[in-house]
Protein backbone atom coordinates (compact mmCIF):
# COMPACT_ATOMS: atom_id res chain seq x y z
CA UNK A 1 0.00 0.00 0.00
CA UNK A 2 1.25 3.46 -0.87
CA UNK A 3 1.95 5.97 1.88
CA UNK A 4 -1.09 8.00 2.89
CA UNK A 5 -1.03 11.42 1.22
CA UNK A 6 -2.55 14.66 2.40
CA UNK A 7 -4.74 15.23 -0.67
CA UNK A 8 -5.75 12.90 -3.49
CA UNK A 9 -6.78 14.86 -6.59
CA UNK A 10 -8.74 12.93 -9.20
CA UNK A 11 -8.70 14.44 -12.67
CA UNK A 12 -6.07 16.09 -14.87
CA UNK A 13 -8.08 18.79 -16.58
CA UNK A 14 -7.71 22.50 -15.68
CA UNK A 15 -9.47 22.02 -12.31
CA UNK A 16 -7.36 19.10 -11.13
CA UNK A 17 -4.07 20.61 -12.33
CA UNK A 18 -4.85 23.95 -10.69
CA UNK A 19 -5.70 22.18 -7.44
CA UNK A 20 -2.46 20.21 -7.59
CA UNK A 21 -0.35 23.34 -8.15
CA UNK A 22 -1.95 25.19 -5.24
CA UNK A 23 -1.70 22.21 -2.89
CA UNK A 24 2.01 21.77 -3.66
CA UNK A 25 2.64 25.48 -3.11
CA UNK A 26 1.00 25.01 0.31
CA UNK A 27 3.45 22.17 1.07
CA UNK A 28 0.93 19.33 1.01
CA UNK A 29 1.80 15.83 -0.13
CA UNK A 30 -0.50 15.06 -3.05
CA UNK A 31 -1.43 12.22 -5.34
CA UNK A 32 -2.63 13.46 -8.73
CA UNK A 33 -4.61 10.72 -10.45
CA UNK A 34 -5.67 10.82 -14.07
CA UNK A 35 -4.47 10.71 -17.65
CA UNK A 36 -0.87 11.70 -18.41
CA UNK A 37 -2.19 13.10 -21.69
CA UNK A 38 -4.27 15.53 -19.58
CA UNK A 39 -7.75 16.41 -20.81
CA UNK A 40 -8.82 15.02 -24.18
CA UNK A 41 -11.71 17.51 -24.20
CA UNK A 42 -9.26 20.40 -23.76
CA UNK A 43 -6.87 19.21 -26.47
CA UNK A 44 -9.70 18.98 -29.00
CA UNK A 45 -10.76 22.61 -28.45
CA UNK A 46 -10.07 24.51 -31.68
CA UNK A 47 -9.73 27.97 -30.11
CA UNK A 48 -10.25 29.33 -26.60
CA UNK A 49 -10.88 33.06 -26.42
CA UNK A 50 -11.63 33.74 -22.76
CA UNK A 51 -8.68 32.23 -20.85
CA UNK A 52 -6.97 35.21 -19.20
CA UNK A 53 -3.50 35.84 -20.59
CA UNK A 54 -3.87 33.42 -23.51
CA UNK A 55 -6.02 35.14 -26.18
CA UNK A 56 -7.20 32.94 -29.05
CA UNK A 57 -5.15 29.94 -27.91
CA UNK A 58 -5.80 26.42 -29.16
CA UNK A 59 -6.70 23.71 -26.66
CA UNK A 60 -3.57 21.80 -27.60
CA UNK A 61 -1.33 24.78 -26.89
CA UNK A 62 -3.08 25.53 -23.60
CA UNK A 63 -2.64 21.90 -22.55
CA UNK A 64 1.08 22.19 -23.41
CA UNK A 65 1.32 25.27 -21.17
CA UNK A 66 -0.36 23.35 -18.35
CA UNK A 67 2.05 20.45 -18.83
CA UNK A 68 5.05 22.78 -18.71
CA UNK A 69 3.76 24.33 -15.48
CA UNK A 70 3.37 21.05 -13.60
CA UNK A 71 6.69 19.80 -14.97
CA UNK A 72 8.46 22.86 -13.61
CA UNK A 73 6.91 22.16 -10.19
CA UNK A 74 7.84 18.49 -10.23
CA UNK A 75 4.21 17.34 -10.16
CA UNK A 76 3.71 13.86 -11.58
CA UNK A 77 0.52 12.17 -12.71
CA UNK A 78 -0.35 8.67 -11.54
CA UNK A 79 -2.37 6.77 -14.15
CA UNK A 80 -4.69 4.71 -11.98
CA UNK A 81 -8.44 4.38 -12.50
CA UNK A 82 -10.28 5.13 -9.25
CA UNK A 83 -13.54 3.19 -9.12
CA UNK A 84 -14.66 3.88 -5.54
CA UNK A 85 -13.82 6.21 -2.66
CA UNK A 86 -14.80 5.31 0.90
CA UNK A 87 -14.89 7.62 3.92
CA UNK A 88 -13.02 5.80 6.70
CA UNK A 89 -13.34 8.38 9.46
CA UNK A 90 -10.04 10.28 9.53
CA UNK A 91 -9.03 9.33 6.00
CA UNK A 92 -10.36 8.10 2.65
CA UNK A 93 -9.67 4.78 0.96
CA UNK A 94 -9.51 4.95 -2.84
CA UNK A 95 -9.92 1.74 -4.79
CA UNK A 96 -7.58 1.51 -7.79
CA UNK A 97 -7.90 -1.94 -9.28
CA UNK A 98 -6.82 -4.41 -6.59
CA UNK A 99 -4.90 -1.66 -4.77
CA UNK A 100 -6.23 0.62 -2.04
CA UNK A 101 -4.79 4.13 -1.76
CA UNK A 102 -5.20 6.43 1.24
CA UNK A 103 -5.61 10.19 1.53
CA UNK A 104 -6.63 12.54 4.32
CA UNK A 105 -8.71 14.66 1.90
CA UNK A 106 -10.04 14.22 -1.62
CA UNK A 107 -10.61 16.68 -4.45
CA UNK A 108 -12.90 15.49 -7.26
CA UNK A 109 -12.09 17.09 -10.62
CA UNK A 110 -13.24 14.27 -12.89
CA UNK A 111 -15.49 16.21 -15.22
CA UNK A 112 -19.04 15.06 -15.85
CA UNK A 113 -20.43 11.79 -17.10
CA UNK A 114 -21.85 12.47 -20.56
CA UNK A 115 -25.32 11.03 -20.98
CA UNK A 116 -27.49 8.95 -18.69
CA UNK A 117 -26.61 5.50 -17.34
CA UNK A 118 -27.69 2.61 -19.55
CA UNK A 119 -30.99 1.03 -18.56
CA UNK A 120 -30.09 -1.73 -16.11
CA UNK A 121 -26.57 -0.35 -15.47
CA UNK A 122 -27.19 0.97 -11.96
CA UNK A 123 -29.52 -1.89 -11.07
CA UNK A 124 -26.95 -4.59 -11.81
CA UNK A 125 -23.77 -2.79 -10.77
CA UNK A 126 -21.75 -5.33 -8.79
CA UNK A 127 -24.10 -8.10 -9.92
CA UNK A 128 -22.92 -8.61 -13.48
CA UNK A 129 -22.01 -5.01 -14.37
CA UNK A 130 -18.56 -3.62 -13.50
CA UNK A 131 -16.67 -0.36 -14.02
CA UNK A 132 -13.17 -1.82 -13.63
CA UNK A 133 -11.60 -4.53 -15.79
CA UNK A 134 -8.44 -4.66 -13.69
CA UNK A 135 -10.49 -5.21 -10.52
CA UNK A 136 -12.94 -7.81 -11.74
CA UNK A 137 -11.19 -9.65 -14.60
CA UNK A 138 -10.29 -12.60 -12.31
CA UNK A 139 -14.00 -13.20 -11.72
CA UNK A 140 -14.45 -13.87 -15.44
CA UNK A 141 -11.41 -16.04 -16.16
CA UNK A 142 -12.34 -18.40 -18.97
CA UNK A 143 -15.78 -16.79 -19.30
CA UNK A 144 -17.50 -14.48 -21.78
CA UNK A 145 -17.45 -10.72 -21.25
CA UNK A 146 -18.70 -7.63 -23.04
CA UNK A 147 -17.17 -4.15 -22.90
CA UNK A 148 -19.14 -0.99 -23.61
CA UNK A 149 -16.38 1.54 -24.28
CA UNK A 150 -16.99 5.28 -24.43
CA UNK A 151 -13.52 6.33 -25.64
CA UNK A 152 -10.50 4.77 -27.37
CA UNK A 153 -8.71 4.66 -24.00
CA UNK A 154 -10.95 1.77 -23.00
CA UNK A 155 -9.51 -0.44 -25.73
CA UNK A 156 -6.56 -1.25 -23.47
CA UNK A 157 -8.99 -2.67 -20.91
CA UNK A 158 -10.68 -4.80 -23.56
CA UNK A 159 -7.31 -6.08 -24.77
CA UNK A 160 -6.40 -7.00 -21.18
CA UNK A 161 -9.67 -8.88 -20.72
CA UNK A 162 -9.01 -10.85 -23.90
CA UNK A 163 -5.95 -12.35 -22.18
CA UNK A 164 -8.13 -13.67 -19.35
CA UNK A 165 -11.58 -14.35 -20.81
CA UNK A 166 -12.70 -16.91 -23.36
CA UNK A 167 -14.55 -14.24 -25.37
CA UNK A 168 -14.63 -10.44 -25.36
CA UNK A 169 -17.27 -8.45 -27.25
CA UNK A 170 -16.42 -4.77 -27.67
CA UNK A 171 -19.15 -2.18 -28.27
CA UNK A 172 -17.49 1.16 -29.16
CA UNK A 173 -19.71 4.15 -28.36
CA UNK A 174 -17.53 6.37 -30.59
CA UNK A 175 -16.37 6.52 -34.21
CA UNK A 176 -12.58 6.60 -33.86
CA UNK A 177 -10.33 4.01 -35.49
CA UNK A 178 -9.97 0.95 -33.29
CA UNK A 179 -6.72 -0.62 -32.14
CA UNK A 180 -7.64 -4.01 -30.73
CA UNK A 181 -6.24 -7.54 -30.94
CA UNK A 182 -7.98 -10.01 -33.25
CA UNK A 183 -9.19 -11.90 -30.17
CA UNK A 184 -11.64 -9.05 -29.43
CA UNK A 185 -14.85 -9.08 -31.45
CA UNK A 186 -15.93 -5.54 -32.32
CA UNK A 187 -19.67 -4.93 -32.64
CA UNK A 188 -20.63 -1.52 -34.00
CA UNK A 189 -24.18 -1.40 -32.70
CA UNK A 190 -25.61 1.20 -30.34
CA UNK A 191 -26.09 -0.30 -26.88
CA UNK A 192 -29.52 0.41 -25.43
CA UNK A 193 -29.31 -1.41 -22.09
CA UNK A 194 -28.27 -4.44 -20.09
CA UNK A 195 -30.39 -7.22 -18.60
CA UNK A 196 -29.77 -9.96 -16.06
CA UNK A 197 -30.75 -13.49 -16.96
CA UNK A 198 -30.91 -16.41 -14.48
CA UNK A 199 -27.43 -17.62 -15.45
CA UNK A 200 -25.92 -14.77 -17.49
CA UNK A 201 -26.14 -11.15 -18.60
CA UNK A 202 -27.48 -9.75 -21.85
CA UNK A 203 -26.35 -6.65 -23.75
CA UNK A 204 -29.18 -5.06 -25.71
CA UNK A 205 -28.52 -3.07 -28.87
CA UNK A 206 -30.66 -1.40 -31.51
CA UNK A 207 -29.99 -4.40 -33.75
CA UNK A 208 -30.18 -7.33 -31.36
CA UNK A 209 -29.06 -8.90 -28.08
CA UNK A 210 -25.84 -10.58 -26.95
CA UNK A 211 -25.55 -13.01 -24.06
CA UNK A 212 -22.44 -12.84 -21.89
CA UNK A 213 -21.30 -13.61 -18.35
CA UNK A 214 -20.32 -10.08 -17.39
CA UNK A 215 -20.57 -6.53 -18.75
CA UNK A 216 -17.94 -3.83 -18.29
CA UNK A 217 -19.21 -0.28 -18.81
CA UNK A 218 -16.09 1.86 -19.20
CA UNK A 219 -16.22 5.66 -19.25
CA UNK A 220 -13.66 8.35 -18.51
CA UNK A 221 -15.70 9.43 -15.48
CA UNK A 222 -17.97 7.60 -13.05
CA UNK A 223 -21.12 9.27 -11.76
CA UNK A 224 -20.10 10.97 -8.48
CA UNK A 225 -22.83 9.31 -6.41
CA UNK A 226 -21.47 5.90 -7.42
CA UNK A 227 -17.83 6.93 -7.05
CA UNK A 228 -18.26 8.22 -3.49
CA UNK A 229 -21.06 6.47 -1.56
CA UNK A 230 -23.08 8.90 0.53
CA UNK A 231 -22.08 11.98 -1.45
CA UNK A 232 -24.87 14.47 -2.09
CA UNK A 233 -25.36 15.08 -5.80
CA UNK A 234 -27.73 16.85 -8.13
CA UNK A 235 -27.92 15.02 -11.43
CA UNK A 236 -24.39 14.60 -12.80
CA UNK A 237 -22.96 17.23 -10.41
CA UNK A 238 -21.63 17.19 -6.86
CA UNK A 239 -23.39 19.59 -4.52
CA UNK A 240 -20.80 22.07 -3.18
CA UNK A 241 -20.70 25.33 -1.25
CA UNK A 242 -18.71 28.44 -2.20
CA UNK A 243 -15.57 26.82 -0.75
CA UNK A 244 -16.04 23.83 -3.09
CA UNK A 245 -16.75 21.62 -0.06
CA UNK A 246 -19.03 18.64 -0.70
CA UNK A 247 -21.50 17.08 1.73
CA UNK A 248 -18.91 14.67 3.17
CA UNK A 249 -16.26 16.40 5.34
CA UNK A 250 -12.89 16.23 3.61
CA UNK A 251 -14.32 15.91 0.10
CA UNK A 252 -14.14 18.84 -2.31
CA UNK A 253 -15.19 19.15 -5.95
CA UNK A 254 -14.28 21.58 -8.71
CA UNK A 255 -14.64 22.13 -12.42
CA UNK A 256 -17.41 20.64 -14.55
CA UNK A 257 -18.35 18.10 -11.86
CA UNK A 258 -19.27 21.01 -9.58
CA UNK A 259 -21.83 22.35 -12.05
CA UNK A 260 -22.23 24.75 -14.93
CA UNK A 261 -20.93 26.77 -16.65
CA UNK A 262 -18.45 24.41 -18.29
CA UNK A 263 -15.57 26.84 -18.81
CA UNK A 264 -11.82 26.18 -18.57
CA UNK A 265 -11.03 29.36 -16.66
CA UNK A 266 -13.83 28.71 -14.18
CA UNK A 267 -12.54 25.18 -13.65
CA UNK A 268 -9.02 26.42 -12.93
CA UNK A 269 -10.31 28.99 -10.45
CA UNK A 270 -12.42 26.42 -8.64
CA UNK A 271 -9.44 24.07 -8.49
CA UNK A 272 -7.50 26.78 -6.67
CA UNK A 273 -10.36 27.30 -4.19
CA UNK A 274 -10.81 23.55 -3.63
CA UNK A 275 -7.11 23.12 -2.82
CA UNK A 276 -7.08 26.05 -0.39
CA UNK A 277 -10.21 24.68 1.29
CA UNK A 278 -8.67 21.19 1.54
CA UNK A 279 -5.52 22.69 3.09
CA UNK A 280 -7.65 24.59 5.62
CA UNK A 281 -9.60 21.39 6.40
CA UNK A 282 -6.39 19.43 7.03
CA UNK A 283 -4.89 22.16 9.19
CA UNK A 284 -8.01 22.15 11.39
CA UNK A 285 -7.86 18.36 11.73
CA UNK A 286 -4.35 18.62 13.16
CA UNK A 287 -5.20 21.21 15.83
Amino acid sequence: MMERVDIAIIGTGPAGLSAAITAVIRNKKILLLGDRDLSEKLKKAHEIQNYLGFPAISGEDLAAAFQDHIDRMGITITEKRITAIYAMGKYFALQAGEEMLEASAVILATGVVQGKPLPGENEYLGRGVSYCATCDAPLYRGKRTAVVGYSPKEEREAAFLSEVCSEVLYFPMYKDILSLPDSVRVIREKVTGVEKLPEAMRVLTEAGAYETDGVFVLREAIAPGQLVPGLQTEGAHVTVDLNMAASLPGVFACGDIAGMPYQYIKAAGQGNIAALSAVNYLDKQRV
